[in-house]
């Protein structure tokens, strides 16, 4: 079955070190998403956040992470038995995996890591020069109280073999984005380029679901009577835009990309992300 793996490594054509890296752990997470979904996973839950557009929808830059939500709320949510049966699957991979829930049972995002230290050395690499047993990991994040009103959608995946993705819609994880710009206590420049990437795609926002995730946690929690509207957006984003040191956020994001996409980072500013607003604002506008 390592045939199959490498197969996959060679159809991206990393170009170095950093490409044949990333490569590597997405070959594992999509193997990871296989293996979520044979074992029922994705009856009771819905692949979110970066990593969901990278594999999903072509987005152009590498997410380090597998983020999901919950469909309905479930405090007793527990990984262990999913991540059972996801080690099974990794064997027949010829991964020898560990899997392993982390943090407290009483946090609403509930936590795992995945750690291989068996794929470099069956893997041929062109680039890697470190030692055997270096490990990879690839963490697990899900929201066991998500927001309401979030929309969902199914898709097909054909690596390793064919398998259905349940995944939030487009318009419902822009707005967990946006919820993410607006309320993350640091800054992250691949936030951004996210932005730009929904407002090139033309999706418009959830905003009943982004109002339910700023009430639910935030600066704005516990506000019931919030407006969330194209005005409101308008005025809080800018706020936003108008705060930010850029220079910190391309320092961010600048090591997902390919060569080829780090020149447009010059454009980078309040000016730049002004525009783009305002083509969001024009687009939920017209609705």
């Amino acid at each position: 079955m390592i045939d199959i793996l490498q197969q996959r490594l060679d159809s991206y054509r990393a170009a170095n070190l950093v490409e044949e890296e990333q490569a590597t752990k997405e070959i594992i997470q999509e193997i990871a998403l296989y293996a979520l979904w044979r074992g029922g996973f994705f009856e009771v839950a819905a692949f979110q956040g970066g990593t969901s557009l990278r594999i999903l929808h072509g987005l152009s830059r590498f997410s380090e992470d597998l983020d999901f939500m919950l469909k309905q709320p479930d405090s007793t949510f527990d990984w262990s038995i999913y991540l059972v049966r996801l080690l099974i699957c990794f064997e027949e991979f010829g991964l020898r995996s560990e899997a392993l829930p982390k943090g407290r049972m009483e946090q609403r995002i509930r936590k795992a890591v995945i750690k291989d230290n068996s794929v470099i050395s069956q893997l041929n690499l062109s680039f890697y020069q470190g030692h055997a047993e270096q490990k990879i990991n690839i963490k697990l994040e899900i929201d066991v109280e998500p927001p309401a009103d979030s929309g969902f959608a199914y898709s097909y995946l054909d690596f390793p073999t064919d398998y259905e993705v349940c995944h939030q819609d487009l318009s419902s994880n822009f707005a967990l984005k946006l919820h993410a710009l607006l309320c993350r206590p640091f800054l992250k420049g691949r936030d951004w380029f996210d932005f730009g990437w929904y407002i090139k795609r033309g999706v418009a926002p959830n905003l009943p679901h982004l109002k339910n995730a700023l009430v639910q946690y935030g600066p704005w929690q516990g506000q019931d009577d919030l407006t969330v509207d194209s005005n409101w957006l308008e005025i809080t984003i800018q706020e936003n835009i108008d705060s930010i040191n850029w220079k910190e956020a391309i320092a961010d994001v600048e090591r997902f990309l390919k060569p080829v996409e780090l020149e447009s980072l010059r454009l980078w500013s309040k000016r730049f992300f002004s525009k783009k607003l305002q083509t969001l604002v024009l687009a939920l506008e017209k609705r």
